[in-house]
């Protein structure tokens, strides 16, 4: 059973009604920078009151600027919308006993913490579930609480370690990162399901658990068929550009006056490009025919499709594949992938907060038919809502408490 107030206690202390899926659910966020944001953002858009627990000197992605909106890092606001803020110093008696009394209140906690930095305030799981077994817990490391433990959990890192940087950039150039943290996002995501599924367990049997992360597995499990290469075929992967390993065409090609992604996953697929080229006769050549055929040959292919490509500009072309349904793309900036996406209906920027605080943010992936996301809550400014946060824990009800 919930240890939160009801939907309507928490309306009346924070403000306006939540009308997500979540909404009732209160989280305990204990985590900061980027992986664990993400996930309690996730989860805070889909209706429950997240408090987001600072230290005094606040998330460090705080600081992280340049790029900046009146002086507030865009990096901090981009995962931390519709959520309340209060710092505490946890290594002050009076202010841990306010950590402990969000927790006594939350039905989730989230924390990316060091392994075992919990344990001397006594605020890891093995204590925090002595007194709150109904709980679900979410850690998340960098690499794990083995022999991962002292390693930083940085997605850079990640990227190295896992492969992924090995994938990355022209054949014969040097590796590079992903032009995002996408392993910190892709774990926030592994995160924010496991929450859920426990927290749906939980509905039954009356208990939470420990749910754990680390960005190393996630990312592993994120390479999906490039780390499928090595665990199944025995194959390692290596860098091709913009190259696919099991697909041609299917990369940029050069037109008139710019690049356009072309991006052939059949052959039926590949029989209306080569139609579209004015060259039908490919799709029948016993060199393309076939997607291994397009593999053993896409030098020759390459070439091919070049030629003909020349003739026209990219935005043309654009048009008469994708009037054919062959799957292709320009490269966009993030600028103009951001109109893309407003011209095709799909509303991507959305205001969060009300009033004088309203911050243009990237709306929640998800769409509810019924129990629709909401953004009330600008991303909080450090200690914000201390008053609502303690208004809040004076007026639960009682529940257990650590013991002493």
């Amino acid at each position: 059973m919930s240890h939160s107030m009801g939907a309507e206690d928490l309306q009346e202390i924070f403000g306006q009604p939540r009308t997500g899926p979540l909404a009732g659910v209160v989280v305990a966020d204990l985590s900061r920078v980027l992986a664990g944001p993400y996930c309690t953002m996730l989860l805070a858009d889909m209706g429950a009151t997240v408090i987001k627990v600072e230290s005094t000197a606040g998330d460090d992605a705080r600081a992280w600027v340049p790029p900046h909106r009146d002086g507030e890092s865009t990096f901090f606001l981009s995962v931390n919308r519709n959520k309340h803020s209060i710092a505490l110093d946890f290594s002050d008696p009076e202010q841990l006993a306010v950590v402990e009394r969000i927790i006594a209140r939350a039905d989730i906690l989230v924390e990316n913490f060091k392994p075992r930095g919990l344990v001397r305030y006594g605020l890891d799981y093995d204590s925090v579930s002595a007194w709150r077994p109904d709980l679900v817990y979410a850690s998340i490391t960098g690499f794990g609480t083995a022999g991962g433990a002292d390693l930083p959990g940085y997605d850079l890192l990640a990227q190295a370690l896992s492969g992924m940087m090995s994938l990355t950039g022209s054949q014969h150039g040097e590796p590079y990162r992903a032009g995002v943290a996408l392993f910190d996002v892709i774990t926030g995501l592994h995160a924010a399901t496991g929450i859920l599924g426990a927290f749906h367990e939980r509905q039954s049997s009356g208990t939470g658990q420990h749910v754990e992360l680390n960005l190393l597995t996630s990312a592993l499990s994120g390479l999906v068929n490039q780390s499928a290469a090595y665990v199944s075929g025995g194959s390692v992967p290596t860098r091709m550009g913009n190259e696919h390993p099991s697909l041609y065409p299917y990369e940029p090609f050069p037109t008139r006056d710019k690049d356009l992604v072309i991006a052939v996953g059949n052959n039926g697929q590949f029989a209306r490009l080569c139609r579209c080229l004015g060259a039908p006769g490919l799709a029948a050549d016993e060199r393309f025919s076939t997607v291994s055929a397009r593999n053993a040959n896409r030098v020759e292919l390459r070439r091919l499709m070049i030629d003909r490509l020349a003739t026209r500009d990219a935005g043309d072309w654009f048009e008469r594949l994708k009037a054919v349904k062959v799957p292709c793309a320009p490269i966009l900036g993030v600028d103009e992938g951001v109109r893309f996406a407003e011209d095709l209906g799909l509303h991507p920027v959305v205001l969060a907060g009300t009033g004088d605080r309203e911050i243009p943010t990237v709306r929640h992936p998800v769409d509810f038919s019924r129990t629709p996301v909401d953004y009330t809550q600008a991303p909080p400014r450090l200690d914000g809502d201390r008053d609502k946060v303690m208004a809040w824990l004076r007026q639960a009800q009682p529940a257990a408490r650590k013991a002493s």
